[in-house]
């Protein structure tokens, strides 16, 4: 990958000491755990909410567009921001929006108002993801290392906690209780993590947000095009697989329920097991991507989680769809770390900003077109949409190459 290679050998930081390392490392994926842990303490309980505020899918699926378009409505703002203020001050800012956001959805009994709050938060979730992201770049670029993979899962795992807690919990706690929890809970990790974090900061990759130095600006200008023709074909990765686990979130829980009869604790822990094998894929991504490069491991992925969705969506018994289950998480698990990754190498918080837009343009476009295909045709029908994406994916990943090999 000539091109990104140039790049990033030109913005390299200098090594921060090692003794910081290891305290901003763990608060960083501390918070990536927490993001996850919050965001699948509200996907468990989405059935709940949705006979609650007495939804259709269509409906529901509007209503979980709301989430995806808070996000994406904040990203570009956020990216700016980070470079305005730092990465770690807005991950800190955005933790404390999305733990006051996530105990709103149960206190609503309307479609309409559920949506509002979904509104906010998706801004909470979006800028957290921007800001996250954006700091675990620059501690990519300070390794040198593509550690990148390691910080998702513990988003991953984060998630899988928050599922197997929550689904152990559903006949407990209401869902206005144990979301409640989890925003006092959330607070005080935020508390937490935001002291080491911000007292130990990993110099920027770039504080440009250009993706390089400041040189001639003729260079400048030769380069720039082919970063953002770049930053874009990343985007379209993190946008089909963002579809995806979008999917898996919203619906996954729900069709285990709806179309193959499984109690609510068993629903709760097939998203368990996706997230379960998401983070084995993560961390297992750095040696994977050392040994067969980000291309290959983009592609391989795409077509496993391709296969595990067809076989999820159209399996007429439980154990079928529980292992298609299995190999989306593994096959989704690097996608998306991946393109982020590669996007903030090129552009900085900009270029996360930008491929997370993009991707979580995926998100958006994800339930309501589930939701209203669902009403037509079946969510079994539906869900094969996401095993089309995901095969997208890959055909794009495979773009990124023949444009960086160029």
């Amino acid at each position: 990958m000539p091109l990104m290679n140039k790049i990033e050998s030109a913005s390299l930081p200098p090594i921060p000491p090692a003794s910081r390392w290891p305290a901003a490392r763990t608060a960083l994926t501390g918070f990536f755990a927490l993001d996850g842990f919050l965001f699948a303490g509200w996907v468990v309980r989405i059935p709940e909410i949705k006979a609650q505020v007495h939804a259709s899918p269509g409906l529901l699926g509007l209503a979980l567009l709301c989430v995806s378009a808070g996000a994406v409505a904040v990203m570009g703002p956020i990216g700016r921001l980070c470079v305005r203020f730092g990465n770690h001050a807005m991950t800190v800012a955005a933790s404390v929006l999305l733990c006051v956001a996530v105990v709103l959805p149960p206190l609503t009994h309307s479609v309409l108002a559920l949506g509002l709050v979904l509104l906010v938060f998706g801004a909470g979730y979006g800028a957290m993801n921007v800001g996250i992201n954006s700091a675990a770049v620059d501690f990519v670029a300070a390794a040198r290392r593509p550690v990148m993979p390691a910080f998702h899962a513990a988003y991953s795992l984060g998630g899988l906690v928050g599922a197997t807690v929550g689904g152990l919990l559903t006949s407990v706690m209401t869902a206005t209780q144990y979301l409640g929890l989890l925003a006092v809970g959330g607070l005080a990790a935020t508390a937490w993590a935001a002291v080491p974090l911000l007292r130990h900061p990993v110099p920027h990759a770039d504080r440009s947000g250009d993706g390089h130095t400041e040189r001639s600006g003729t260079a400048s200008a030769a380069v720039a095009p082919g970063v953002a023709l770049l930053v874009v074909l990343l985007g379209v990765v993190a946008l089909c697989d963002a579809y995806g686990e979008g999917a898996m979130a919203d619906w996954g829980a729900l069709h285990l329920r709806q179309d193959l009869h499984a109690t609510s604790g068993v629903a709760a822990a097939g998203f368990a097991l996706y997230s379960a094998t998401m983070t084995i894929g993560r961390l297992s991504g750095t040696r994977l991507v050392e040994r067969f490069g980000p291309i290959r491991l983009l592609v391989g992925g795409a077509a496993l989680a391709t296969v595990g969705m067809t076989a999820a969506a159209l399996s007429p018994t439980l154990p079928l769809a529980l292992a298609g289950f299995l190999l989306v998480g593994l096959g989704l698990s690097n996608i998306f770390p991946l393109a982020i990754d590669r996007a903030g190498a090129l552009r900085g918080p900009r270029g996360v900003a930008t491929a997370s837009m993009l991707g979580y343009g995926g998100m958006v476009a994800g339930p309501p077109v589930i939701g209203f295909l669902a009403q037509g045709l079946g969510l079994p029908v539906a869900l094969l949409s996401v095993a089309l994406l995901v095969a997208l994916s890959g055909v794009a990943s495979l773009a990124v190459r023949r444009k960086t090999a160029s």
